[in-house]
């Protein structure tokens, strides 16, 4: 007999009584999880790297904060710091107090980088007057002074000498007071002459060095780096400023003059004024800065 049963409603629930869903495609459920591991793993790991890059990143800090941190297991350390230089500070340029050191024997060894710096052996005013003069002057050592000198009395003295000064690469041309200043002019007067005439004397701040006076009492002296005659005011700073050391020259029987107090600085003649000016290693520098002390012109 056949079985006239109606066939059970598809809406009607199962026997355990859940309703199927039909409202999502099937397998929806099983993406979403696989969906939520991997994005779990994949956060997991991103902790992890962040964890391990951590500890070296502060490890690196460390040794940056602190550069004497010696080498440890995980690696050399950094490279230790150079030495700063013991190179000294270049002397300010203006003028220095009155207290300061005059250091004449040390100055060529200040500015000794080239073959062609000036030797630091300074002859003696007497010594460097006679033979220089005896040298290049037109008349003998011994009449140095000549009329000027005798009458002032300090020509025959070996630490008074009157003597012009001629430059090497003008040699028409001699040092000489012209109003406050010292110029290199030619001389073609007798004022001119006795303008250009100066006894030399031992160093008033360093004995082995010159001094050069005027026939009126006056000292050229470097003031503002100008080479100047003024009177001697007596202080420490006028002595040194009046002070210049010989040193020797590239040319035959010249000397090139180094301030006492600012080693290093020599006079030198431009656009024919003399100043002092700092060494250079140069053919023009030598030729401005090298003089020959002669006889007197007065």
């Amino acid at each position: 007999m056949p079985d006239s049963s109606p066939p059970p409603s598809p809406n009607s629930p199962w026997e355990n009584g859940w309703t199927p869903d039909n409202s999502r495609p099937p397998g929806t459920r099983r993406l979403w999880l696989a969906g939520a591991l991997a994005l779990t793993t994949v956060l997991t790991c991103v902790a992890a790297i962040a964890v391990m890059d951590k500890s070296p990143d502060e490890v690196s800090r460390t040794k940056r904060a602190d550069p004497t941190a010696t080498a440890g297991a995980d690696g050399p350390g950094l490279l230790s710091y150079a030495s700063p230089s013991k190179q000294g500070t270049p002397t300010p340029d203006g003028h220095p107090p009155a207290s300061a050191k005059a250091s004449g024997t040390s100055a060529g060894a200040a500015t000794a980088e080239h073959s062609a710096t000036p030797s630091a052996k300074a002859p003696s005013p007497s010594e460097s007057a006679s033979s220089h003069g005896s040298s290049t002057g037109g008349s003998s050592g011994g009449s140095a002074g000549g009329s000027s000198g005798g009458s002032s009395g300090g020509s025959s003295s070996s630490s008074a000498t009157w003597k012009s000064v001629r430059s090497v690469n003008y040699p028409d041309r001699y040092w000489q007071v012209s109003g406050d200043f010292v110029k290199l002019n030619p001389v073609n007067s007798t004022a001119a002459r006795r303008a250009a005439t100066f006894k030399v004397v031992k160093g008033l701040a360093n004995s082995s060095c010159y001094s050069f006076a005027t026939a009126d009492g006056s000292y050229l002296r470097h003031r503002n780096f100008i080479l100047r005659a003024e009177r001697n005011d007596g202080s420490p700073l006028f002595k040194q400023d009046a002070t210049f050391c010989p040193r020797t020259s590239s040319y035959s029987g010249a000397v090139m003059l180094e301030s006492v107090n600012y080693p290093g600085r020599y006079l030198r003649h431009q656009n024919f004024q003399l100043k002092l000016d700092p060494y250079q290693n140069s053919g023009q520098y030598r030729s401005d800065s090298a003089f020959r002390l002669v006889d007197g012109l007065s």
